[in-house]
Protein backbone atom coordinates (compact mmCIF):
# COMPACT_ATOMS: atom_id res chain seq x y z
CA UNK A 1 0.00 0.00 0.00
CA UNK A 2 2.71 2.39 0.81
CA UNK A 3 4.90 1.62 -3.17
CA UNK A 4 0.94 2.47 -4.35
CA UNK A 5 0.26 5.78 -2.19
CA UNK A 6 3.97 7.02 -3.13
CA UNK A 7 4.22 6.03 -6.72
CA UNK A 8 0.57 7.13 -7.84
CA UNK A 9 -0.46 9.39 -5.11
CA UNK A 10 1.13 12.58 -6.06
CA UNK A 11 -0.26 12.27 -9.68
CA UNK A 12 -3.75 11.38 -8.58
CA UNK A 13 -3.97 14.05 -6.38
CA UNK A 14 -2.57 16.69 -9.47
CA UNK A 15 -5.22 15.14 -11.76
CA UNK A 16 -7.67 15.03 -9.26
CA UNK A 17 -7.20 18.86 -8.74
CA UNK A 18 -7.00 19.52 -12.86
CA UNK A 19 -10.64 17.19 -13.16
CA UNK A 20 -12.32 19.30 -10.38
CA UNK A 21 -11.55 23.06 -12.12
CA UNK A 22 -12.99 21.58 -15.02
CA UNK A 23 -16.09 19.91 -13.87
CA UNK A 24 -17.16 22.54 -10.92
CA UNK A 25 -16.23 25.73 -13.39
CA UNK A 26 -18.42 23.59 -15.95
CA UNK A 27 -21.10 22.82 -13.82
CA UNK A 28 -21.31 26.26 -12.52
CA UNK A 29 -21.50 27.63 -16.45
CA UNK A 30 -24.00 24.78 -17.19
CA UNK A 31 -25.74 26.30 -14.94
CA UNK A 32 -25.53 29.87 -15.19
CA UNK A 33 -26.05 29.94 -19.07
CA UNK A 34 -28.79 27.38 -18.74
CA UNK A 35 -31.21 30.14 -16.72
CA UNK A 36 -30.16 32.99 -18.65
CA UNK A 37 -31.05 30.79 -21.68
CA UNK A 38 -34.37 29.88 -19.62
CA UNK A 39 -35.31 33.48 -19.38
CA UNK A 40 -33.82 34.36 -22.95
CA UNK A 41 -36.22 31.69 -24.36
CA UNK A 42 -39.16 33.45 -22.63
CA UNK A 43 -38.33 36.81 -23.76
CA UNK A 44 -37.76 35.76 -27.72
CA UNK A 45 -41.11 34.36 -27.82
CA UNK A 46 -42.62 37.66 -27.37
CA UNK A 47 -40.16 39.87 -29.74
CA UNK A 48 -37.38 37.60 -31.36
CA UNK A 49 -35.47 40.85 -32.83
CA UNK A 50 -33.86 40.29 -29.30
CA UNK A 51 -31.79 37.29 -30.34
CA UNK A 52 -28.70 39.09 -30.60
CA UNK A 53 -28.57 40.60 -27.28
CA UNK A 54 -29.81 38.06 -25.15
CA UNK A 55 -27.32 35.63 -26.69
CA UNK A 56 -24.49 37.91 -25.40
CA UNK A 57 -26.35 38.22 -21.65
CA UNK A 58 -26.03 34.39 -21.54
CA UNK A 59 -23.12 33.45 -23.11
CA UNK A 60 -21.47 35.36 -20.13
CA UNK A 61 -21.58 33.10 -17.59
CA UNK A 62 -20.40 30.30 -19.96
CA UNK A 63 -16.42 31.90 -19.37
CA UNK A 64 -15.71 30.13 -15.83
CA UNK A 65 -16.07 26.82 -17.88
CA UNK A 66 -13.65 28.24 -20.39
CA UNK A 67 -11.37 29.22 -17.31
CA UNK A 68 -11.20 25.85 -15.49
CA UNK A 69 -10.62 24.11 -18.84
CA UNK A 70 -7.06 26.42 -18.79
CA UNK A 71 -6.11 25.73 -15.60
CA UNK A 72 -7.03 22.29 -16.09
CA UNK A 73 -5.34 22.17 -19.50
CA UNK A 74 -2.20 23.44 -18.02
CA UNK A 75 -2.18 21.89 -15.05
CA UNK A 76 -1.88 18.57 -17.44
CA UNK A 77 0.41 20.20 -19.35
CA UNK A 78 3.08 20.98 -16.37
CA UNK A 79 2.79 17.16 -14.54
CA UNK A 80 3.54 16.46 -18.08
CA UNK A 81 0.57 13.85 -19.13
CA UNK A 82 -0.30 15.73 -22.18
CA UNK A 83 3.82 15.14 -23.52
CA UNK A 84 4.22 11.96 -21.66
CA UNK A 85 6.63 13.22 -19.74
CA UNK A 86 4.88 12.12 -16.78
CA UNK A 87 7.07 10.44 -13.78
CA UNK A 88 6.41 9.74 -10.30
CA UNK A 89 5.39 12.69 -8.52
CA UNK A 90 5.49 13.09 -4.74
CA UNK A 91 2.43 13.80 -2.68
CA UNK A 92 3.70 16.67 -1.81
CA UNK A 93 3.96 17.91 -5.57
CA UNK A 94 0.62 16.49 -6.68
CA UNK A 95 -1.29 18.59 -3.40
CA UNK A 96 0.30 21.31 -4.60
CA UNK A 97 -1.08 20.99 -7.93
CA UNK A 98 -4.35 20.06 -6.48
CA UNK A 99 -4.34 23.36 -4.25
CA UNK A 100 -3.36 25.77 -7.06
CA UNK A 101 -6.47 24.40 -9.23
CA UNK A 102 -8.93 25.15 -6.00
CA UNK A 103 -9.55 29.05 -6.92
CA UNK A 104 -11.33 28.42 -10.04
CA UNK A 105 -12.50 25.43 -8.75
CA UNK A 106 -14.96 27.04 -6.63
CA UNK A 107 -14.28 30.67 -7.57
CA UNK A 108 -15.14 29.49 -11.30
CA UNK A 109 -18.41 27.18 -10.29
CA UNK A 110 -20.51 29.58 -7.78
CA UNK A 111 -19.52 33.09 -10.17
CA UNK A 112 -21.34 31.31 -13.05
CA UNK A 113 -24.11 30.30 -10.81
CA UNK A 114 -24.20 33.57 -9.38
CA UNK A 115 -23.51 35.70 -12.84
CA UNK A 116 -26.33 33.37 -14.48
CA UNK A 117 -28.82 35.23 -11.66
CA UNK A 118 -27.69 38.52 -12.60
CA UNK A 119 -28.06 37.84 -16.09
CA UNK A 120 -31.47 36.49 -15.76
CA UNK A 121 -31.78 39.93 -14.43
CA UNK A 122 -30.40 41.54 -17.00
CA UNK A 123 -32.77 39.98 -19.45
CA UNK A 124 -35.82 41.22 -17.22
CA UNK A 125 -33.92 44.79 -18.20
CA UNK A 126 -33.90 43.84 -21.69
CA UNK A 127 -37.59 43.20 -21.54
CA UNK A 128 -38.95 46.12 -19.76
CA UNK A 129 -36.75 48.88 -20.88
CA UNK A 130 -34.55 47.75 -24.32
CA UNK A 131 -32.36 51.05 -24.59
CA UNK A 132 -30.97 50.36 -20.76
CA UNK A 133 -30.19 46.91 -21.69
CA UNK A 134 -26.50 47.68 -21.30
CA UNK A 135 -26.45 48.40 -17.47
CA UNK A 136 -27.71 44.62 -17.14
CA UNK A 137 -24.54 43.15 -19.31
CA UNK A 138 -22.44 45.96 -16.66
CA UNK A 139 -24.24 44.20 -13.83
CA UNK A 140 -23.03 41.05 -15.23
CA UNK A 141 -19.17 41.95 -15.96
CA UNK A 142 -19.36 42.72 -12.17
CA UNK A 143 -19.13 39.47 -11.30
CA UNK A 144 -17.17 38.10 -13.87
CA UNK A 145 -13.84 40.38 -12.26
CA UNK A 146 -14.35 37.49 -9.34
CA UNK A 147 -14.08 35.02 -11.64
CA UNK A 148 -10.76 36.60 -13.44
CA UNK A 149 -9.50 37.11 -9.74
CA UNK A 150 -9.62 33.12 -9.02
CA UNK A 151 -8.42 32.91 -12.57
CA UNK A 152 -5.40 34.73 -12.19
CA UNK A 153 -4.86 33.01 -8.83
CA UNK A 154 -4.79 29.52 -9.77
CA UNK A 155 -2.44 30.78 -13.14
CA UNK A 156 -0.11 32.19 -10.54
CA UNK A 157 0.22 29.01 -8.44
CA UNK A 158 0.65 27.15 -11.39
CA UNK A 159 3.01 28.94 -12.87
CA UNK A 160 5.31 28.92 -9.68
CA UNK A 161 5.33 25.41 -9.76
CA UNK A 162 6.57 25.83 -13.31
CA UNK A 163 9.37 27.27 -12.65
Amino acid sequence: MQFLLESYGGMALGLTGAALAVIMSGIGSAIGTGMAGEAGAGLLCEDPSKFGKVMILQVIPGTQGIYGFVVGFLSLLFMGVLDGSAVGMSLTEGFRFFVACLPITFGGWISAMAQGKVAVAAINILAKKPDDWSKGMILCITVEFYAILSLLVSLFMLLSLNG
